[in-house]
Parts: C-alpha cells; structure tokens; sequence
C-alpha cells in the first residue's frame, strides 16, 4: 500500500517568519473586539479546541512503506524537482489511459468516499463500469425520476459489477422523493418579469400566462402575507401580496422562465406533510425487495420518523441503514434527536438553502459534519458540488474549494446530481472529485477525533480499543486490518480517522457494501476459517497479492467489537504483524 501523508505541509506552512513577528500575536491584531464577529471568532476557537488539527500534533503518520515523507517546500531553495513534487500524483490512474476492468483501486487510496447519482448520461453497463473505475463508492437512485423498471436495471447491473470486481464494492442509496410542493404543467414555459403579479391555485389544471395549478391542496394555508416564495431553490422569487380560499397572489421580485412542474419552497417554513408518503413507501419496498444498502429519506422533520422507518425495516427483516436528509427548517431545531435515531445524515443544501437563508448553510454544513461525528455517524455533503460541470468540462474554482472543505470538516462522502445524472461530463466530474478529495487528504496531518465521540459509544469497550488502534497506526505509519461480521469494528475505526487504510475483511457481501460509504475503509469479503491463524494469514496473504501492503511491510490487526471472532467476550487485543 502507498499511503501518501504530507506530514510537514502544515508545520512549513505556518512557521513564524522571524522578520514578521509572532503568528499568534500577528492573529492578535487581527481579531475583532466585539459584534457579531468576534462571537463567530469565539465559537471557532471553542470548536477548534475540541476538533480542529492541532499545528504541534506529536503523532504523525509516515509513509506505510518505508519511504521517508515528502517534504512540502516552504522557500525557493527547498523547491525540488517537478517530478518530485507531484510524486502524489503518479499513482492515481487518468481516465483515458486505461481499458475498462484494468483498474479499481488507485495505488494512492483516497479516503473520503464519493456518491454519484444515476441517470440517462450513466444508466448503461459501460458507464457504470468506468464510474466505478473512475472513483465511485455508492451508486444513488433519486426516485424523484424514472420509474421502479429503469431503476431495476441500475440495480442488476451494480449488482453485476459487485459480483466480479474482486477488489472493489459500491453501494446502493435509495433516495426518496419526499413532500415536494410543485407547480403544475403549463403548455409552454413563459416568462416572470420583476413587479408582475402573478397567482398559484390549488385548483387543478390551471396553467395560464398569470396564474398556475399547486399539487398541494393545504398551500394556501401554509404561507402568510408577506411570505417570500422560492421557485426552483431561489432561480426565481415572489412575494407574497394577498390569498382568497384557494389561490395565493404574489408579486415577481426576482423573474425568470417558469416551466412545467417546479419546486416551490417558502423561505423559513416547511410545508405540512408527512416526511414519508404514500409513493415513498411503495419506493421503500422496491429497496427492500431488491436489498439495497441505504435509505436517503428526504425531508425529516423529527425522529418519529426515523423511528417509524426503522420499524416497518425491522418488521420486513430489511438489513438497510437510514440516512436523514437535512434540508428543512423544520428539522434544524431536532437535529441532534433526528441524528441519533439515524445511521447518518446528509447535508442537502438545495432546499436548505432554500427554506433557510443561504448565509446559514456553511455553517449548517459544519454543525452537522460535527453532530455526526461526535455520534460515530456517516455524513454526506451534497447539491451543487460540481454543478459548472453538468454542461463545463472544468470545474470553477469555487466549487474546487467546496470539495476540499468539505473533506477538511472531516466528511465521509461527498456527492454528484446531476453532474452524474444527467451532465455532459460525468466521468470527469468523478474524476475532479477523485483528485480533490485525495490532494486535500495528503495535507491533512492525522485529524483529530471528536473529544466527546466517546460518550456516545461510552458502553463499549472496543471504542477503547479503536482508539488505542488508531494511536498505534498513527505512530507506526501503518494501515489497520479488521475482521467484522456486522461492521460494527470497521465503523468506530473509521470515526477514529485513522492516517492508513482501514482494511475491513468481512464474510458478508452486504456488510462489505454498506462499508463502502465510510471514510478511510476499504470493505474486503473473504470467508473466515475455523482457525483464527490462518484466516489472518489469508488476509495478509490478499493484501500483498493485490498490491495493497509490501512484504515486510507491518499491519495493525485489531480483534475487538459487539461480536467476538476467535476470542472470548472479555477478551480484546491489538496486534502489529509483519506482512
């Protein structure tokens, strides 16, 4: 394995100049003294102290196999050769350079996951084989398009990859369509000039050049005079002005071409209907029948829905994880309840940004990334990543950077829409986010864990364990292998954020799927043996033949978790063994 860590990049980058004087009194001068910025600043540094890299971190990871750390130069003297300095660069494969099949594993293995939504552009065998080649971990199905026989055919053909890839898994999300509030189809789009009045209805089947249908019959009842409609997430918005029984009048503040069927959002409020409907339970058994790995459940206000989820999945016998998509206001004052009762969340900063206000959303997107964190939960960042892309080759330099904060918050996976759906460039969106991803990773000196991550698996002794894993891994440069059932083990190390690779051998295919989605893990299947020696040896033994570790090379093997493999119950250990 060649896990690539700069280890000195952010100790050169922010040695104190002796000419300019101290850094930190230098951040003195800098600070504000009162209003909203200094709380903002206080808040910082309170989060800081409890998740932020630490410039003077003792423990650093080097380089698994043995080659001493590139040094990141800090002046024109230390400047080396180019080959030199872009060595990170030489083992990640170019889409282009090779046939299909020839690679499914990059040589410098990035670790924050990439979901990517299919549609029309990526529905074929061909481009879900490149995009697993090019970098996907987990194949999204937006049940808000299609129907259950084009999304059965994305289905088989994962499935298909799954069962001949021999070194590569991807998952399958299901994402539900949720309480949308839309518009009604008009004949042909027309146009929304500033300060024209315009009228929705709850009547049905109007489509006029002033006044359109709404699909929801309570819509009138849910906005208020002076309420500030939102017609696809902000491309236009109306105010408000008057409403009569069944229409709601409102004057053009931003225009625009209104088209068939939009979504309407009205800002700071939520409309009033079940999280899950009618159509979205008919989509959940779909994913139960064709045992998909998650649920992405849109809109959830509270935990009851959650709750109520999981329940009908455990009467169904249903081994599927629920992820909740924050993206109402609504579900912003339960977000730590909703959190909890979940296997994870997603930041859906579309409609976030759509019923909140847009300057919120950063900081939503950070608070989350935080909560799940702290709780051991996956987190996905998603909605307009690399949205240029959808119809641009190159991505702006703008949403480069949203990828790499993302990855630097410490998220498990980030996602492509419609960049992958239904985009010109789908490939080389992934591809962006490959590099991005894996370039902010190689600065990253072994992030550091929740401080009260161990409160919320304080009733287990393998989160001990994991952390004492992670220590040894981060001090000795080594990757860690793990043997998991449930993937319980490979989870909490994944949260522990270790520098190397988590190997996670497994001998159940959907646990090594579900495994696909967390940051840092790399999901093996392999059947165990009796013999807890030679299942190891086995391991070892696929490891070196498929490139991911070097003879000679050490490994941390960690035996611990909810169920005990080869040991007793009381007994926990952590191993360092030479490949």
């Amino acid at each position: 394995m060649a896990q690539v860590v700069a280890t000195r990049l952010i100790h050169g980058a922010f040695a104190a100049n002796p000419g300019s004087g101290c850094l930190q009194s230098r951040a003195e001068r800098l600070r504000p003294s009162s209003g909203f910025e200094a709380k903002v600043f206080a808040q910082t540094e309170k989060r800081s102290s409890r998740g932020a890299v630490q410039v003077s971190a003792p423990i650093t990871a080097r380089r698994s196999s043995g080659v001493e750390p590139q040094v990141i130069p800090v002046s024109p003297e230390d400047v080396p050769k180019a080959e030199e300095q872009n060595q990170y660069l030489q083992g990640i494969p170019q889409i282009g350079e090779t046939s299909v099949g020839m690679w499914s594993k990059p040589t410098v293995r990035r670790k924050t996951k990439i979901v990517c939504t299919i549609g029309p552009s990526t529905n074929t065998r061909e481009m879900i084989w490149k995009l697993a080649e090019a970098g996907m971990n987990v194949a999204r199905l937006n049940m808000s398009h299609g129907d259950h026989t084009s999304h059965q055919k994305v289905i088989d053909l994962v499935k298909e990859y799954n069962a001949q890839a021999k070194d590569n898994v991807i998952a399958i999300m299901l994402d539900t369509k949720g309480p949308e509030v839309r518009s009604g189809d008009l004949p042909q789009p027309i146009t929304l000039a500033t300060g024209q009045e315009f009228t929705f209805t709850i009547q049905r089947g109007v489509g006029t050049a002033d006044c359109v249908s709404v699909n929801y019959d309570d819509f009138v009842n849910d906005v208020e005079v002076g309420d500030m409609l939102l017609v696809d997430g902000g491309m236009m918005s109306l105010t408000v002005k008057s409403k009569t029984k069944d229409s709601v009048k409102c004057e053009v503040v931003d225009g625009g071409e209104l088209k068939s069927r939009r979504h309407l959002n009205v800002r700071g409020k939520s409309a009033t209907l079940p999280s899950i409907t009618e159509k979205d339970w008919d989509d959940i058994k779909f994913g139960v029948d064709n045992k998909v790995d998650f649920y992405a459940v849109s809109f959830v206000k509270d935990a009851a829905v959650v709750h109520e989820l999981k329940n009908y999945l455990k009467d169904a016998g249903a081994d599927i994880h629920v992820i909740v998509k924050i993206e109402s206001a609504d579900s912003i004052p339960n977000l730590h309840s909703i959190i909890t009762a979940s296997d994870g969340a997603m930041v859906a900063r579309g409609d976030l940004g759509a019923e909140l206000p847009i300057e919120e959303v950063p900081l939503l997107q950070e608070e989350i990334i935080r909560i799940c964190r702290s709780m051991g939960k996956a987190v996905i960042v998603a909605t307009n990543m690399l949205e240029s892309m959808i119809v641009h080759p190159t991505p702006t330099r703008a949403e480069v950077s949203d990828i790499a904060i993302a990855v630097r918050e410490g998220a498990d996976a980030v996602m492509l829409s419609g960049e992958t759906a239904h985009g010109k460039f789908p490939l080389k969106a992934v591809k962006v986010m490959h590099t991005v991803s894996l370039r902010t990773e190689a600065t990253m000196v072994g992030a550091q864990t929740p401080a009260d991550l161990g409160q919320a698996l304080k009733n287990h002794m393998s989160e001990m364990f994991a952390y004492h894993a992670t220590m040894m891994s981060n001090t000795l440069g080594t990757s860690i292998v793990v043997f998991t059932r449930t993937g319980f083990m490979a989870i909490l190390l994944s949260h522990f954020r270790p520098s190397g690779t988590i190997f996670a051998f497994t001998n159940e295919k959907r646990v090594q799927q579900r495994l696909a989605l967390y940051q840092g893990v790399c999901p093996i299947h392999m059947e165990f043996s009796a013999d807890a020696e030679e299942t190891f040896a086995n391991a070892l033994a696929l490891l070196q033949k498929q490139g991911m570790v070097k003879e000679g090379e050490q490994v941390a093997l960690v035996q611990s978790g909810r169920q005990p493999i080869w040991r007793f119950q009381s007994t926990h250990n952590i191993q360092v063994r030479k490949v």
